[in-house]
This record gives C-alpha cells, structure tokens and sequence, in this order.
C-alpha cells in the first residue's frame, strides 16, 4: 500500500471524526476476518434476522474472499475488522442487460462489490463511511460514474444506498454468483467533476 493511498485513507476517515477508524487494502491475513463476516451474515439470514439473498456455501465463502483478495478492502475499528469491499473496475457480465442512465465507457465506471458489515458492529455508520470511501477512491482514479447491485429483497441496502444518492436504474433477472433467480438491483451515481 503506498503511503499516498494510506494518508488518502486517514484523511477521509478522519473528516468522519473516526480516528481510531481505517479502511485499506486487505492482506491475505485478512481473508478469514471478511470470510467470518459473511458466515454471520449467514448466520443472522438462516435465523429470519436478515434478508440479503445469499447462500451458505455458495455465496460469498471464504473463497470468494481470497479470490477478490486483489481489490479487496477492510475496515477496522480499533484493531478489528468490521467491514469488508470490494472496489474494482470490473462489471458483472449482468451488468450489460441494465438500463443504465449514462452509458460511460468502462474505463469510467468504477464499481463496489460485496459490501458487508459485521453485524455485531451494525447500526454505527460503517457501511455509509465505506461507500464514502468508495466514492473518493473512484473520483481519485478518475471514475466519475459509480455501479454497484444488490439483491431485490435486500431492502436495508436499497434504502441505504438511496439515502445516499444512489438512483436503481434497472433491474435485471439472473443467476448471480451462483445463486439462481436472482432480482438483481443496479445502481448507480454520477459524481461531480
């Protein structure tokens, strides 16, 4: 990690008076922190306390983790990790059949993936301060035009990301990371030059 994106970091999270607060590129230590936040995620949807959409085993493992391990990020909050991204150019093959607002070239979007939150650290701001973080990075790599998707059903994520400025171009049917029949949600923001 280089000390600009380190300093870029800090900054941001520190303009959230969260000092003790950091997001930064996952390491492979890190893997099985994000893999045991999506096993409680689990957890929290097989109990009726959560609807995501996903599927123990199927969607997302620990091995969806260390695949992504290359544009993965992690939150921690005081030494633990409470929240984990993925931040990358790469638009899933769906994405193709969204009735986008803007259609930017590639090179232009930027897009968040599985963002999770620990759910013993919920209702603490995480996941907004994460999809800030999100947006600065994209606008620092000159991707002024923001994609991100969630599950239909996941109505706490809709409303977060509407809360924030995100606008639900489309809906799309299809299997998603292994999960069949999915109503998949894209969204999406224009950020200001």
């Amino acid at each position: 990690m280089s000390r600009n994106f380190s300093s870029f970091s800090q900054k941001l999270l520190r303009t959230q008076d969260r000092d003790d607060m950091n997001i930064r590129k996952a390491a492979a230590a890190d893997v099985p922190a994000a893999a045991a936040i999506y096993e409680r995620i689990h957890d929290m949807e097989e109990q009726g306390k959560a609807v995501i959409g996903w599927i123990r085993g199927v969607y997302p493992t620990e091995e969806t983790a260390g695949k992504m391990l290359r544009d993965l990020f992690v939150m921690e909050d005081g030494g633990r990790i409470v929240a984990s991204a993925v931040i990358n150019q790469a638009q899933v093959p769906c994405y193709a059949e969204a009735r986008w607002s803007v259609r930017a070239p590639d090179n232009e979007v930027m897009v968040l993936h599985t963002l999770t939150v620990d759910p013993d650290c919920g209702g603490r701001g995480f996941g907004r301060a994460f999809v800030r973080f999100y947006e600065e990075y994209a606008r620092r790599h000159g991707c002024l035009h923001l994609r991100m998707d969630t599950n239909a059903i996941n109505v706490r994520a809709r409303i977060m990301y509407r809360r924030l400025g995100y606008t639900e171009a489309d809906i799309v049917d299809c299997t998603f990371n292994g999960i069949p029949g999915v109503r998949l949600v894209c969204l999406e923001k224009e950020l200001s030059a």
